[in-house]
């Protein structure tokens, strides 16, 4: 299968080391994301906040690819305080429809930018794409 590869303005003017998205064939693969804004920095206020950009930022890398959350089959998130993962469920459930992804979490410490949680999604492109 052919591999193709996304990045984006914000990912190259950061001079980051990674793609933000890779399709290999169907299946597109995004990196994680962090709750940060246009200028690198993480949103304050915490997880709530961070959460709810970091889903924008999946979306606006899918909307590039012509996808939606819609797409997304698998997530991970790694979350720095596991006593806040009803608060993440909370922003998480406003961007996902049932029938959900099927996710994986665990914790993790040192976070890209000190970040409260870090995502990352799995998404197919459809038959008729």
């Amino acid at each position: 299968d052919e591999v193709s590869y996304f990045v984006s303005e914000s990912t190259k003017k950061n001079n980051y080391p990674f793609s933000d998205a890779v399709t290999v064939g169907d299946i597109v693969y995004l990196s994680g994301v962090v709750g940060e804004d246009e200028s690198g920095s993480i949103v304050s206020g915490g997880i709530v906040p961070e959460a709810h950009q970091a889903l924008k930022n999946i979306q606006i890398t899918l909307n590039k690819l012509n996808l939606s959350l819609d797409n997304v089959f698998k997530c991970l998130v790694m979350i720095d305080d596991i006593e806040k993962w009803s608060q993440f469920n909370s922003v998480y459930i406003q961007y996902f429809n049932k029938p959900y992804p099927a996710r994986s979490a665990f914790g993790a410490d040192g976070l890209a930018l000190n970040a409260s949680f870090e995502i990352e999604c799995i998404a197919k492109i459809p038959n008729d794409h």
